[in-house]
């Protein structure tokens, strides 16, 4: 009997073809395994039914543990005797199916890890050890198929040990397109701030005592360069702060192991299993009250992001010192993308860092980390990067034409909607600049590359000023493909929707900003959305005057003025705070002209609102990075109680937060901040959550959501969700991406096609 087998899914670069290699044999079958330039595995197997049999139950149930089986076709026919043994033939490059899936990168795997440590062992204390299970793919990978001469690995030659390795079926190095030694592979090497190489018998242990030290240090690793320094001592981390211009900004760390971790944060059983899983994310763990690092790390907020080791390189830093971890945060100037390239590196970074520690293999796709966050059974991807992409979304409904999206103009990403699947690029940044907006169109077109697709349509923002819009009309033109807008929390809705495989829902969208249909500057929005292309606004927060523009969004002090003014008058505590603001008094009289002309700019923003409340209880009184005032005022609400009692107040399904914000001032030298911060998110999630469920029962809609940037937090989204389950419904979250705008080209593609389908 023949069995010709067809397998799509990620099964190139995951030690697939070896593993159907030891299968076939082991079950006595003749034929031959072939990667397809289409990222398909082709198999052809002649033997016994029987066996056959046997080698199709162990393909599906024993397959490697990076392996993702999307589809197996099977043909059987009649023997043809063409086979002796059972190989694996060389690559095939000729494709023209669509759809194509590279797997991402992983972390070391067990084995690795132990070689690593084994004198005994040809690689011990090779930084980039590596075998079939792990290592990079998506960052080095070139073109498809994914073989050593399309990837970057390219340059380095395999030696007589590597090479007999590589040709053995029973080594688990077999085809291991990553497979290197200390004789043949890339090397690591000190560098001092000029970029001067360093002499060192060892630079990666000798970097990590520098660390230790206290000395700053940029390290190349599989998608570009980490900032990094210790993590006891606030003094580097200051003045790692004053040159990157992140003042506030939450840093990364890296710790040295999962006991490490436990002694500083708190781990539940699913937050341990996904920090030593093979993604290996930056982790938000909540700090424990004996956490012992440097404030520094994350001032003002309660969680403390945290991932571990996932190179052999990374393990060898801590192997000579005693500190728990070290600051290992993405190497980019501002409003820039990582730095990817040594002299790169050397050039924007020298006036940050004390050395450097390069190795010599090129970069092909610039990846940050990701960070992930745990709520309660649900996994929150903040950013959807290292070990996620490009690993794509299978849906359970496909798409008429294929859909790119660009994103919006924040913590962008792009999109490719394919059928059944949804590929979305790595984290892109904020798209304020030429080098980011570079960056964003040469990662989508590389995503369009890897899956051998060809859109029909590119959607984009309504925005007419974004960069990304601009983006979506110039590649329109350039490809003469029609251009289609899609309103930002609309794009929240249906990707929500898309993800739940729902028809019709309701959902609540809360962030900073979003441009809305009317013009006008939305954020705290009721939607209404179905899988026919129908939409509606059917609720949403109190406009609030945004005074100066989007001076308000970084100074909440102006927010929160404006606000007040409606119910109180707020000149003797604008004047008394003025200090906060960067001209003082004379910045304090404009701001009370202005109100008293009226501002001609409103927002429904809840990120504003939070804002608002930040400053009027001191908690934050300038933005200096995306959602630090709502991040501070989460972080104070931790041990909070509800003092207020306030019932939201809704008229004409339009939540009132002047009266919120009111009671607030009113009361903040009666109550604890954390009390009245716990109790203005308790406020907006019962009143959102109110509006949404009176519309669905009206409407019959079943389902209830919750997007945007809003949703990370833990307080508002619990709220929420008890008030919506305990009305019969549904309540619907993100779990495979961002809630935040890393989601919203998913969402763009998800509309777009199904406008396209009705």
């Amino acid at each position: 009997m023949r069995a010709e087998i067809k397998v799509s899914g990620i099964v190139q670069g995951v030690g697939f073809r070896p593993f159907i290699y030891r299968t076939a044999v082991e079950n006595g079958l003749l034929g031959y395994v072939q990667n397809r330039g289409d990222a398909h595995v082709e198999i052809a197997v002649e033997g016994k039914r029987d066996s056959i049999k046997r080698f199709l139950k162990d393909l599906k149930e024993k397959r490697p543990p990076l392996a993702r089986i999307y589809d197996i076709a099977v043909t059987y026919n009649e023997d043809k005797n063409e086979f002796t043994q059972f190989t694996i033939l060389k690559s095939s490059e000729a494709a023209d199916l669509s759809g194509s899936v590279t797997p991402p990168d992983v972390s070391i795997c067990d084995q690795c890890a132990s070689e690593l440590r084994n004198s005994q062992n040809p690689r011990h204390d090779y930084f980039f050890i590596t075998c079939t299970d792990c290592g990079p793919r998506y960052t080095i990978i070139e073109k498809i198929p994914y073989d050593r001469p399309l990837t970057t690995m390219k340059d380095f030659k395999m030696c007589p040990f590597c090479q007999r390795e590589y040709r053995d079926p029973a080594n688990r190095r077999f085809h291991a397109q990553t497979i290197a030694c200390p004789k043949c592979g890339p090397n690591v090497q000190l560098a001092d701030r000029k970029g001067q190489l360093i002499e060192s018998d060892d630079p990666i242990r000798e970097t990590g005592r520098l660390l230790e030290e206290g000395h700053v240090l940029a390290i190349k690793g599989y998608g570009g360069f980490h900032v990094a320094t210790a993590t006891t001592k606030d003094e580097p981390i200051l003045r790692l702060r004053t040159v990157k211009h992140r003042s506030q900004k939450p840093l990364a760390i890296m710790a040295r192991d999962l006991g490490t971790v436990k002694s500083f944060a708190e781990v539940n059983p699913k937050e341990a299993e996904l920090l030593e899983s093979y993604i290996r994310p930056i982790l938000l763990l909540r700090k424990s009250d004996n956490y012992y690092l440097s404030s520094q790390i994350a001032p003002g907020l309660h969680n403390v992001g945290v991932m571990l080791p996932y190179t052999g390189l990374h393990f060898m830093l801590f192997d000579d010192v005693h500190e728990p971890a070290f600051v290992m945060t993405s190497a980019n100037p501002p409003n820039e993308p990582i730095v990817t390239d040594n002299a790169e590196a050397v050039r924007k970074l020298r006036g940050v860092v004390d050395y450097f520690l390069f190795h010599n293999r090129t970069i092909a796709q610039r990846c940050d980390d990701s960070v992930v966050r745990v709520h309660g059974t649900n996994t929150s991807l903040i950013r959807r990067s290292r070990g996620y992409v490009p690993e794509p979304l299978n849906l359970k409904w496909s798409a008429g034409n294929c859909v790119l999206g660009v994103g919006g103009e924040l913590n962008g990403t792009s999109c490719v909607l394919l059928k059944d699947k949804a590929f979305i690029s790595q984290h892109i940044g904020d798209v304020e600049n030429l080098d980011t907006l570079q960056f964003l169109k040469s990662a989508t077109k590389h995503v369009l590359r890897l899956t051998n697709s060809r859109p029909s349509l590119i959607a984009c923002d309504l925005h007419p000023r974004f960069s990304t819009t601009l983006l979506a009309q110039d590649l329109g033109k350039e490809w003469d493909l029609p251009v289609a807008s899609v309103q930002h929390h609309y794009a929240h809705a249906y990707g929500l929707m898309a993800e739940h495989a729902l028809n019709e829902i309701v959902a609540v969208v809360c962030d900073g900003y979003g441009y809305g249909s009317d013009g006008k500057a939305w954020g705290g929005e009721v939607l209404y959305c179905t899988r026919q292309g129908r939409f509606s606004r059917l609720g949403h927060l109190e406009e609030q005057p945004l005074v100066g523009g989007d001076l308000a969004t970084r100074y909440p002090l102006r927010m929160a003025a404006g606000i007040l003014s409606k119910l109180a008058d707020v000149e003797k505590w604008l004047r008394s705070n003025s200090p906060h603001l960067p001209h003082g008094e004379d910045e304090a009289e404009i701001i009370l002209q202005q109100l008293r002309k009226g501002s001609p700019i409103v927002t429904t923003s809840c990120g504003r609102v939070l804002d608002a409340v930040a400053a009027v209880l001191g908690i934050c009184m300038e933005r200096t990075y995306e959602g630090e005032p709502a991040m501070k005022l989460e972080a104070a609400a931790v041990n909070g109680r509800d003092v207020l009692k306030l019932e939201p107040t809704i008229e004409e399904n339009v939540l009132l937060t002047s009266v919120l914000v009111h009671e607030v001032f009113s009361c903040r030298r009666i109550h604890s901040p954390c009390d009245l911060a716990f109790s203005v998110q308790r406020y907006l999630a019962e009143g959102l959550a109110e509006m949404a469920v009176s519309e669905a029962k009206r409407l019959g809609v079943n389902s209830v959501g919750f997007s945007g940037g809003v949703a990370y937090n833990e307080h508002i989204t619990k709220t929420m969700r008890k008030f919506v389950e305990q009305s019969g419904l549904r309540f619907l979250v993100h779990g495979l991406v961002p809630a935040g705008d890393g989601g919203v080209s998913f969402g763009q593609t998800v509309a777009a096609a199904w406008q396209m389908d009705h």
